[in-house]
């Protein structure tokens, strides 16, 4: 059984999408001791600008842990649960390939 070159490419995608939002997400909470948010972009002015990039790169995990974190509590049903995992699966194929085709034009 062979696995086509543009499956493994875009398993890639999302398994280093993935791993970079929860990685800079991390980052951003260590320098700044605060969680980053969606609620990041409310502050207004260049702060909300300044963070648009964080935010974009980390919305996969923002959206898989808010999802996590209010499941029990709210009682959301089941297929809004699949529909952010479909989501952030989604945002993190696309922030992967960024990140890909970014260290491909490095030579990394």
């Amino acid at each position: 059984m062979t696995i086509q070159p543009s499956a493994v490419e875009a398993l890639q995608s999302l398994f280093l999408g993935f791993a970079f939002a929860g990685l800079l997400a991390s980052a951003f909470e260590l320098f700044t001791a605060r969680r980053a948010d969606f609620k990041l972009l409310q502050a207004g002015g260049l702060a909300a600008v300044a963070s648009v990039p964080v935010v974009v790169f980390c919305a996969p995990f923002l959206i898989l842990r808010n999802t996590v974190h209010s499941r029990p509590s709210d009682g959301r049903p089941f297929a809004f649960v699949m529909l952010a995992s479909m989501t952030a699966a989604i945002w993190s194929l696309a922030s992967g390939r960024v990140v890909l085709d970014l260290l491909h034009f490095l030579g990394a």
